[in-house]
């Protein structure tokens, strides 16, 4: 079990503990970036071609710039949050909800719980779905390998999708978000490698083509119908916007940074400079130059869509690539709804045998497990359902773009700003006020205009689905 202040620890820090009392923090700015790297480059890379295709050479590349610079911006704004008071010595906020509940009224606390634990159950039913689509696309692409671009190739993917959950059944029971470190260490390789190859086979594309594909305005009117135009413009910026979601995490993984000096804050900005940039590079590349290669054709998945057939052993390699990389990013997503759980029980039944009992496992090496049934069971329960239903609902594109525009506002933005102003003390219409709360507006305009597209995205999909079908 955790050590803490509360369990008799002693108080201030030493060799073995922080100045909270709990096992000394071992996080550096490489593990940090690791951590935002696996959460941000996920599936969302691979939509952003079509998004591109949707805004046009003009919009999607300043869209990608705009939604990079605020999740930088409200990022820092965060972590400043996760100490109160004194960046050094100030009280620690473990949480996300921590820091919302040390900044902010019963109400907003209640509101940013809500919204938060369902974007990340949001967020694991998109990458399982994300997941199981590369599966398929693999077993698809060796099946035109041997009969042809033409062949049906007709793949059902509940099957894949069932293994993926069993991965992250196993997975799920890493006890703590420290612990996964190596996971997201080869998760943000693995994202570099399909990115990699999703971008050299844009390029060789563009080459073959003999120049770039694709217009100023986007996908024109006449291949899609005017209304269609606007809803799949809405949608877009919602798929960027879930390309660049970290937020609600990013106070869980400051919570692993080592403590001072420097401060958590300090090497947390740092991390998030060298995340986004990094992404943004990629996500310029892979989304521009996916738009370059198919123009108003490019597929909403950019490596399972088709666009490309051959080499077929190297799309085999990204999609692999991209199913380990989603492994251990819903790891990184989800272990902070699995920690309030957790806490929760333990909280509300504290002499539970059930809930606080763990039991030592013998593993090799020496090595000793410690089980934990409430964990155990509640874990794969959530991992079950989430599972069920990603099988009901497999629209890769319109899930996507309506997790971007539900998490994106409240919890990239809104929250954020206003515990800054709490925290700095930020006077009521100064010019610092003003800024934060017109940039606020601003992300909340954006945000309702891409849950609309999204959700017409959703109906029109459910018109002509059926459930546990091939395709």
């Amino acid at each position: 079990m955790e050590v803490s202040l509360e369990l008799g620890a002693p108080q201030g820090a030493s060799k073995c503990f922080d100045d909270d009392g709990r096992l000394k923090r071992t996080g550096t700015l490489w593990t940090a970036s690791a951590h935002i790297i696996t959460a941000v480059i996920g599936s969302g890379v691979l939509s952003l071609a079509w998004a591109i295709g949707q805004l046009g050479w003009v919009a999607g590349p300043i869209a990608m710039l705009l939604f990079s610079f605020v999740t930088y911006h409200t990022s820092v704004l965060l972590a400043d949050c996760y100490r109160s008071g004194d960046p050094n010595t100030g009280k620690r906020n473990y949480t996300y909800m921590d820091a919302v509940r040390a900044n902010l009224d019963g109400f907003k606390v209640k509101l940013c719980g809500y919204l938060q634990y369902l974007n990340i159950v949001g967020v694991a039913i998109g990458y399982t779905i994300a997941a199981s689509i590369s599966m398929v696309a693999i077993e698809r692409s060796n099946c035109f390998h041997k009969n042809g671009d033409d062949s049906p190739c007709q793949v059902n993917s509940n099957p894949y999708m069932i293994m993926f959950g069993v991965a992250e059944i196993i997975f799920s029971q890493i006890p703590d978000f420290d612990q996964i470190w190596w996971l997201s260490i080869v998760a943000a390789v693995m994202s570099f490698t399909y990115s990699s190859i999703g971008l050299s086979l844009g390029i060789v594309q563009v080459i073959k083509n003999g120049g770039f594909r694709g217009s100023l305005t986007g996908i024109s009117i006449g291949t899609v119908s005017e209304m269609d135009k606007i809803w799949r413009s809405l949608q877009a910026f919602g798929d960027i916007a879930f390309a660049y979601s970290y937020s609600i995490i990013l106070i869980e993984i400051q919570d692993t940074i080592r403590a001072p000096p420097p401060s958590e804050a300090k090497v947390m900005k740092r991390a998030t400079v060298i995340s986004v940039a990094v992404t943004t590079v990629f996500y310029m590349l892979c989304g521009c130059m996916g738009y370059a290669a198919f123009g108003d054709m490019a597929p909403g998945n950019l490596l399972t869509g088709f666009g490309f057939y051959n080499p077929y052993w190297l799309l085999d390699i990204a999609n692999v690539a991209i199913v380990v990389h989603l492994v251990g990013a819903y790891q990184v997503y989800c272990q902070p709804l699995f920690a309030f759980v957790e806490k929760w029980a333990l909280e509300t039944w504290p002499r539970s045998q059930f809930i606080g009992k763990e039991i030592q496992v013998p593993l090799p090496a020496r090595r000793s497990y410690k089980l934990n049934l409430f964990r155990l069971i509640w874990r794969t329960t959530f991992v079950v359902v989430s599972t069920v239903v990603s099988m009901l609902l497999p629209f890769f594109n319109d899930v996507v773009g309506l997790l971007g525009a539900i998490g994106f506002w409240p919890l990239t933005v809104y929250f954020p700003v206003e515990m800054y102003i709490v925290q700095k003390k930020v006077a009521r219409w100064s010019t610092r006020w003003v800024c934060l709360q017109l940039l606020s507006l601003a992300c909340l305009a954006i945000t309702i205009a891409s849950a609309a597209g999204s959700i017409a995205g959703v109906v029109s999909d459910l018109k002509v689905y059926r459930p546990f079908k091939a395709s």
